[in-house]
């Protein structure tokens, strides 16, 4: 073997180092003790042709079903109308008299005078905010010169006052000898999936 590499290495047209350590580009590889892979069976064409229409034919099914359902959408159980309600429809409706020009008129006169007002008032309230929190950041700032020690104390916020409880108007008032529940509650909403 070694005679047949020397061969080799005289017939190349370089004088290399590499060409004349056989080592270096011949190897041999260890035994592999494999067996041959089982031979498949062999399925008539006509079989496998059934098979793929199937798969197809299921496939294009469940596309069916998938845009079917895309377009029906999930019920909500709160916007639904009961059907007793939908029955009285026409016992519900009032004959209201139309409303006249100078009615209408007065009518958005007043929803415009209402807006300008609500936009004033929250224009002042915000500057009112702006003055507060301008005097406050002076008042520190001429803290801050005073004494370092007192700013960093007035900056600290005072844990006292979070656990705030406050009882205020209400927007109706109370029902006397109402029993209110204690918040229990059954969750009855039904899972989509």
């Amino acid at each position: 073997m070694m005679s047949l590499l020397q061969g080799f290495c005289r017939l190349t047209l370089q004088n290399s180092t590499i060409f004349r350590q056989p080592n270096a580009w011949i190897h041999c590889s260890p035994v592999l003790c494999a067996e041959p892979l089982k031979k498949k069976k062999k399925l008539d064409p006509q079989i496998i042709k059934q098979r793929e229409d199937r798969r197809k034919r299921k496939l294009e099914k469940q596309i069916r079903r998938l845009e079917k359902n895309a377009r029906q959408l999930k019920p909500i159980e709160e916007l639904e109308v009961p059907l007793g309600l939908i029955d009285e429809k026409q016992q519900r409706l009032r004959d209201l008299p139309p409303i006249s020009a100078e009615e209408a008129e007065r009518r958005y006169d007043l929803s415009k005078r209402w807006t300008r007002y609500k936009h004033e008032q929250k224009i002042l309230d915000l500057q009112i905010m702006d003055r507060l929190m301008l005097s406050q950041q002076k008042a520190l700032d001429e803290l801050r010169l005073e004494s370092e020690e007192l700013y960093q104390e007035a900056i600290q916020p005072d844990v006292s006052l979070l656990p705030i409880r406050v009882k205020g108007p209400v927007a109706t008032p109370p029902i006397e000898g109402y029993n209110s529940p204690d918040g229990d509650y059954l969750l009855d909403a039904k899972k989509w999936n």
